[in-house]
């Protein structure tokens, strides 16, 4: 498995792929379903917070991270996306907003079951010294899925050079005298068949991956030693060891401080430019969608060094280049068109350089493959979670029509600068080793 590393690592990175695409899927229609459905901020609120940027993933993620572990990580790839298709399925059809709700969550959940199983498989799979190419490249298709999304929102939103196909389709399926809002909607959904397409693929490609060597070797060694392999015994394996303990705040820590800005700007970030920035829907699609691609460049020039330089510095300068794009933009204002455009290339560049490579790499290389992937999906369901309830409470600093705008960018500087500091100081020297010597250096031979 370790010569293909790099074809089960592309099959598996299409899980960002959807995650991303979920996210920004529904962030690009957001106005049009706000319109079709009548829903105030709150609705909108609420739409994210149970989402696969909030507590959908998080949900998911701490029951996959442990079925990973306790099943391995071809179990996840076998089912997981069957449940994601649904999801999408039901966003597709909804007519109302519970339906739209729960199309949000099963999608949600879904992402976050998939997610660290992917970074787990990612880095077991991966030979010494391609491991954080590896990541990156997963990392690429967490940067492809939203410019893709995104181009595909304007290509067929109202106005858009497809959108005669969205109104002859949807006459087609509906009828001829429907309303705008009724009318305008359907781009969205068909932006959602496309995450549908996509994931059938990925399932039929992740369904045929070998199962993890190094878990397989582990789960062989626990059954020799009689230990229990059942997820209370993991549970209680990785919460009575300090080093463990330590570790898992560490990159809650820093990935929680950086996602609670990321996690906004990935669901709400299009509607900011609209409201705050007052320009419209098209404009706004082609600027977020510009800022993906200086994601996706950013991301695949690193994969070539990552292994080979020093991670703190990397680190430090993704963080120092984001928190740059948040000053520009509350010193100058949000309404200079020149501003949103140098944001989105700023914050771009950042996420090609972003705390989220760092955790998916860091997440997978500092715990044993016992319950590498559980603690990795307890981690993730905390930071999604709590950045469910932060996505609600930005709303009600927000504003309708962003009138605290200026508010919410200081909250979001200052958890960027708590990511820095912590990430700098804390930062482990793991490059250029094994994920076995990883495991002997923090935990002895005794784990």
């Amino acid at each position: 498995m370790k010569d293909n590393s790099l074809r089960s690592t592309i099959a598996v990175s299409l899980t960002n792929y959807l995650d991303a695409g979920a996210i920004v899927a529904g962030a690009s229609g957001l106005t049009l379903w706000q319109k079709y459905l009548n829903l105030s901020e709150v609705h909108l609120g609420w739409l994210n917070f149970i989402s696969a940027n909030c507590l959908g993933a998080a949900l998911g993620a701490i029951i996959g991270g442990f079925l990973a572990d306790k099943y391995g990580r071809k179990f996840i790839y076998t089912y997981n996306l069957l449940v994601y298709m649904a999801g999408v399925l039901l966003v597709m059809c909804s007519v109302n907003y519970p339906m739209l709700l729960a199309g949000f969550l099963v999608t949600g959940i879904s992402v976050g079951i998939g997610v660290p199983a992917s970074w787990t498989y990612i880095s077991e799979s991966s030979e010494v010294n391609n491991r954080g190419r590896n990541i990156c490249i997963s990392q690429m298709s967490w940067g492809i899925g939203p410019m893709v999304i995104l181009l595909l929102g304007m290509l067929f939103a109202p106005g858009g050079y497809l959108f005669g196909w969205v109104e002859a389709l949807a006459q087609f399926v509906a009828g001829t005298y429907l309303p705008t809002e009724a009318l305008n909607v359907f781009s969205s959904r068909i932006v959602f068949f496309s995450l549908f397409v996509i994931a059938f693929v990925a399932w039929n490609l992740q369904r045929k991956l070998e199962e993890s060597k190094e878990w397989e070797a582990n789960r062989e060694s626990s059954k020799a030693q009689g230990e229990d392999t059942g997820l209370l015994y993991a549970f209680k394996v990785l919460f009575s060891n300090k080093v463990a303990v330590r570790t898992a705040v560490f990159l809650a820590t820093i990935y929680l401080t950086w996602n609670l800005v990321a996690s906004v700007l990935g669901f709400f970030l299009p509607h900011i430019y609209e409201t705050a920035g007052g320009i419209s829907n098209e404009q706004a699609n082609w600027i977020a969608s510009t800022q993906w691609m200086a994601t996706v460049v950013t991301t695949f020039a690193l994969s070539f060094f990552l292994d080979r330089i020093s991670h703190r510095s990397v680190y430090v300068v993704g963080l120092l280049v984001a928190i740059s794009a948040w000053v520009l933009i509350v010193t100058i204002g949000v309404n200079s068109h020149i501003v949103l455009w140098a944001f989105a290339l700023l914050w771009g560049i950042q996420s090609g350089l972003s705390v989220q490579i760092f955790y998916a790499l860091w997440g997978s290389e500092l715990f044993p493959a016992k319950f590498r992937a559980g603690a990795q999906g307890l981690m993730f369901f905390v930071v999604r979670g709590l950045s469910a309830v932060w996505g609600i409470a930005f709303t009600l600093i927000y504003g309708k029509h962003g009138e605290g705008f200026t508010v919410a960018a200081y909250c979001m500087i200052a958890l960027l600068l708590i990511s820095l500091v912590v990430g700098a100081i804390g930062c482990p020297a793991t490059r250029g080793k094994s994920l076995n010597e990883i495991t002997r250096e923090r935990y002895g031979d005794t784990i």
